[in-house]
């Protein structure tokens, strides 16, 4: 009988089978291990002022993570990035968005909330600015349409303070442009205080090279340093709300080129967190109350006179980078980093294994790549709070 299928068949076969298995077979089995695991339960309010458009960057991450961990609203449903939370919402009006605060609550209703919740998230308060929408940003710092804390978050935090519920912040949640009172309110409730000082990392100092640097602080430096500017090569700028600037130069007053976040391998929280993690963004710089536990902190690895620097600044020679307190039966947690910005999207998240498979392909000393941070460092960090928050309620 002659053959069916030639040794050119079986050939061609082996070699696609594995592709067919890697390009098809898999990710099915991916997606439906996802479908037939549980829902979690739980109340989740998102509080996010920084919307100036529809891509959600500061809270669009959150959202993933949530749906791919199954974590579901009381009626069942996943939370929407495009409407489950409160803060600015972009549209095409000539007011650029409209805005949903918790001041058009009323007291009653923010105590119905509060009960009802088991996460408050304050993901970013800073806010939308004229600047957002024009095509050539100003030079000047521009005017402000909607941002900061206000007495309609105050009193929903206090509430939730009170029945010890689960509070989550991550700069800039205190921040300018939020008011002094507003904020030491803040400060209170959560045990922690502001030292006026944010930081951010530069690749390169020279202006003429890196357009990123922002033309006030430039300005502001050279005024406050007799018309000097720093050298060239990567730094990190620093900038205090009295509008105090300074510029730390790599290989001078710190090393190691970029600021990085170290987690103790062995640490008595229990959190599973890389080492060492290179950070290149905005960070505030805190002081928190003994009850604190840190989970990480930043290190600058400053030299001599940097330290010298950072004395003279009254600032600490580390500085925390996450940080918990156990209140209750809830947890206070500060993120002192604009942790979640993401502005591309990150796809489908109903397929398990998703996070093992994309750390696997962002290496985490890549610092150029914001989703090496997010899969290596902070996505790790959200999963496991959401789900010691989620077993924490089951006690109940």
């Amino acid at each position: 009988m002659k053959r069916i299928f030639t040794e050119e068949f079986k050939l061609f076969i082996s070699r696609v089978l594995p592709f067919v298995l890697l390009l098809i077979l898999i990710p099915l089995i991916s997606y439906l291990i996802w479908m037939v695991l549980p829902a979690k339960e739980m109340e989740i309010v998102v509080i996010d002022k920084t919307v100036p458009t529809d891509t959600y960057q500061e809270h669009q991450t959150l959202f993933w993570a949530f749906e791919y961990m199954k974590i579901q609203n009381k009626q069942g449903q996943f939370y929407a990035k495009d409407k489950d939370y409160f803060g600015f919402f972009p549209d095409e009006s000539p007011s650029f968005g409209t805005p949903r605060d918790l001041r058009e609550l009323s007291e009653i209703e923010i105590k119905e909330a509060a009960t009802k919740l088991d996460i408050l998230y304050f993901a970013d308060t800073y806010g939308v600015f004229e600047d957002d929408f024009e095509k050539e940003p100003s030079d000047e710092i521009s005017k402000k349409i909607y941002g900061g804390l206000n007495r309609g978050d105050i009193s929903l935090m206090r509430e939730v303070a009170a029945q010890h519920k689960t509070i989550i912040a991550e700069f800039n949640t205190m921040a300018s442009p939020t008011p002094i009172a507003i904020r030491t309110e803040f400060e209170n409730i959560m045990g922690l205080k502001w030292t006026g000082w944010i930081a951010r990392y530069f690749d390169e100092m020279d202006t003429t090279i890196n357009a990123d640097i922002p033309k006030w602080f430039i300005s502001q430096y050279v005024e406050q340093h007799q018309n000097t500017w720093v050298q060239p090569g990567p730094g990190i700028v620093f900038v205090h709300e009295n509008g105090t600037v300074e510029a730390f130069s790599n290989e001078v007053d710190y090393l190691g080129r970029i600021p990085k976040i170290r987690t103790q391998r062995i640490n008595q929280l229990g959190f599973k967190l890389p080492e060492i993690v290179p950070y290149p963004d905005w960070f505030d710089i805190v002081l928190i109350e003994r009850d604190y536990q840190v989970i990480s902190y930043y290190d600058i690895d400053p030299t001599d006179l940097g330290k010298e620097k950072l004395r003279s600044m009254g600032l600490p020679r580390f500085f925390p980078a996450a940080v918990v307190k156990n209140v209750g039966k809830g947890q206070y947690y500060y993120l002192a980093g604009d942790f979640s910005d993401m502005q591309n999207p990150l796809g489908s998240p109903h397929f398990k294994g998703l996070p093992m498979l994309w750390r696997g392909l962002h290496t985490v000393s890549d610092f150029t790549d914001r989703e090496s941070f997010y899969w290596n460092y902070f996505y790790p960090l959200l999963s496991q709070i959401m789900d010691k928050t989620y077993k924490e309620n089951l006690k109940d």
